[in-house]
């Protein structure tokens, strides 16, 4: 019997990343909460729901960047996050500056805290959604920025330590 329980996604406190992809000339962002995994070696977990250009790209390039949202870019987090890229380039639609990864295809985009170049190792099918995990290749930091989480459908930024 499947159960319907409204809201629970939004009661785990999550990153806010953008995921970035390229293959065969196209590109897509979408906004995603991305989880640790191993630190040696760097893996991490992404799902990325079946229907949307930004699981066809990942099939076909076997890499994407995630890109650590700042407290300047909750706007494009909900823009992104509620458009899908089918019909247009978000990029363009959103003035979303970019720049070249090192290692895999995917752009990174700019002003963001950090950016992890990623190699899918596998992936599993769960209910409508892929989920990926992948190998950080490479990374880009920039400690002036600050990161942001979500949590119960609102943006913090993760600006000071409790202890």
């Amino acid at each position: 019997m499947k159960k319907n329980l409204p809201g629970i996604s939004r009661l785990l406190p999550c990153s806010v990343t953008f995921l970035t992809v390229a293959a065969k000339g196209k590109q897509d962002a979408m906004t995603a909460c991305a989880m640790f995994v191993s630190e040696d070696p760097p893996l991490l977990s992404v799902s990325v729901a079946k229907h949307i250009v930004s699981h066809d790209l990942i099939e076909q390039a076997g890499e994407f960047v995630l890109n650590v949202a700042t407290p300047a870019q909750v706007k494009m987090a909900r823009q992104l996050g509620f458009t899908h890229g089918g019909t247009m380039d978000k990029f363009k639609r959103f003035g979303v500056l970019k720049e070249k990864a090192k290692k895999v295809g995917a752009p990174l985009i700019k002003g963001a805290y950090a950016s992890l170049e990623c190699r899918v190792i596998t992936s599993l099918s769960a209910a409508n959604y892929i989920v990926y995990l992948a190998e950080v290749v490479a990374h880009k930091v920039d400690e002036k920025q600050v990161a942001v989480a979500w949590h119960q459908n609102k943006y913090f930024p993760l600006a000071k330590e409790v202890r």
